[in-house]
């Protein structure tokens, strides 16, 4: 666990800023209650080894929190003691304060179709693109498929995304349907459903009734 292993780690063994990090980390701990530590210890986790924080739901069927507002209490007390910060209108808010979120590397989530959709495989790994991408909420996915080909985008890339719960017609989009399949495509939203365009002139658009957007892509990668 998160405090076990600071406990374990001797401050000299780690370059000056981090020891005062894990310093001050340390002395934040030791003010939270059982369950709050424990909630935070949860969170940390998922962001740093899924990439993203948890839901409220999450968290409440993590630790048998029946009521919403039970699982607010904590997270506002965390808020309050600096250790999480959370963005209103986000689904997955939740972010470390800056200075105890520190990975190495962008988190690289899991393969997305571009091409027949399948369902998305988290997974924990990092890609190091920080330097070329450092802001907060983005992470890596690698593409299967050529159905984006004509936007450039082939089989092996990796795409930069950008967290996000809506899109404009057109943006180039990770999109979730209801049945939990992740796709690479352009959003498209039609009268009674959402039309999922490739940019591959051989392929036919998708369309599903029920489409949830992901993230909207910002980046592309690609290693020769």
């Amino acid at each position: 666990m998160l405090s076990a292993d600071l406990q374990n780690d001797r401050e000299w063994d780690v370059p000056l800023a981090d020891a005062l990090r894990r310093k001050k980390l340390m002395t934040l701990l030791e003010q939270l209650t059982k369950r709050q530590l424990a909630v935070f210890e949860f969170i940390h986790d998922k962001i740093q080894n899924r990439g993203y924080g948890p839901t409220v739901r999450e968290i409440g069927n993590r630790f048998n929190i029946s009521s919403p507002n039970g699982v607010m209490c904590h997270l506002r007390a965390l808020e309050r003691k600096g250790l999480i910060s959370r963005e209103p209108n986000m689904s997955r808010a939740i972010q470390l304060a800056p200075e105890f979120g520190k990975t190495e590397g962008m988190p690289l989530l899991g393969q997305v179709a571009a091409g027949v959709m399948h369902e998305a495989i988290e997974q924990s790994d990092s890609v190091d693109f920080q330097e070329m991408f450092t802001q907060q909420g983005r992470f890596a996915l690698r593409v299967s498929g050529n159905s984006m080909i004509d936007a450039q985008i082939a089989d092996g890339d990796y795409v930069i995304v950008e967290r996000a719960d809506t899109a404009s017609a057109g943006q180039m989009v990770v999109a979730r349907t209801d049945d939990g399949e992740a796709t690479l495509k352009y959003w498209h939203p039609e009268k009674g459903r959402v039309r999922l365009q490739p940019a591959n002139s051989d392929m036919d658009p998708i369309y599903v009734k029920n489409a949830a957007v992901v993230g909207v892509v910002v980046g592309v990668v690609r290693q020769y």
